[in-house]
């Protein structure tokens, strides 16, 4: 059976976008190339960021990643403000959905994170 283990963000400049990442996620590269960079999350998951371009692939890439937060609201807010203190683009202040307190950054090519509840 085939079980997703890794998601491919797409960048500009990997080398980059992974700085940005490790110190927004206070994480360090498991593997790194000048145009492949991957952060080993939790068990087997990987986070790639990857700047090669593939002449095949026509439909958009678009994606958000979600990190989940435990604590409830005061722990989304308090996610929120340390990631602006760090310079973060938001996309979407801290408000509340169906699914619970939750707002949006993104990276430095405008790749979508979304920090939400966990459920």
């Amino acid at each position: 059976m085939a079980v997703p283990n890794m998601v491919i963000v797409y960048v500009s400049d990997a080398p980059a976008s992974a700085r940005f990442y490790a110190e927004l996620f206070d994480i360090e590269p498991g593997f790194e190339t000048p145009r492949f960079v991957s952060f080993s999350l939790t068990d087997g998951f990987e986070l790639a960021l990857w700047s090669g371009v593939s002449d095949h692939l026509t439909a958009p890439r678009t994606s958000e990643l979600c990190v989940t937060v435990a604590g409830g609201p005061e722990q989304i807010d308090q996610q929120f403000r340390d990631w602006t203190a760090k310079g973060v683009k938001t996309v979407e202040e801290p408000h509340d959905e169906v699914f619970g307190r939750t707002f949006v950054v993104a990276d430095p090519d405008g790749n979508l994170i979304r920090v939400a509840p966990v459920d």
